[in-house]
């Protein structure tokens, strides 16, 4: 019950951060102006790497910890989630995020990272809810 709890716990924090990502800051890359983006895209690399890759690792560790201990399609389940997040992080958005950091601002980039952070958005989203759902069952 402790890693299904703290299964939830990281990923509903994971889940609020992509939402705020997806919704309110990436849109807001459109915003900056060219010669100021290289400096903002900059800030944001260093500081969203606080804020999201240790709690991803961790959600990665607990995930496959919580598999091992259920042994139950629920639990592999919720893995197969972050392996897809972790795939889409490294194979689309870092990709996306380094084009903006040698070129700068563009269309392509800054709108493809909106676009495929659905992705993202959608498989952390369901993994709360697929984790809210085991824990919901196993309440009396």
């Amino acid at each position: 019950m402790l890693l299904l709890l703290l299964n939830l716990a990281i990923t509903a924090y994971l889940t609020g951060v992509i939402w705020t990502v997806q919704l309110v800051h990436y849109p807001s890359f459109a915003l900056v102006p060219a010669a100021g983006f290289p400096a903002f895209h900059r800030a944001h690399l260093k500081r969203m790497g606080w804020v999201v890759m240790a709690p991803m690792v961790g959600e990665l560790l607990l995930a496959g910890a919580w598999t091992w201990q259920a042994r139950t399609a629920p639990a592999l389940g919720a893995l197969a989630l972050v392996g897809f997040i972790w795939a889409v992080t490294f194979l689309v958005s870092v990709p996306l995020h380094n084009r903006l950091a040698a070129d700068g601002w563009s269309y392509a980039a800054v709108y493809g990272l909106v676009r495929t952070n659905w992705l993202r958005t959608l498989a952390w989203t369901l993994r709360l809810g697929l984790l809210g759902w085991v824990l919901l069952g196993l309440l009396p």
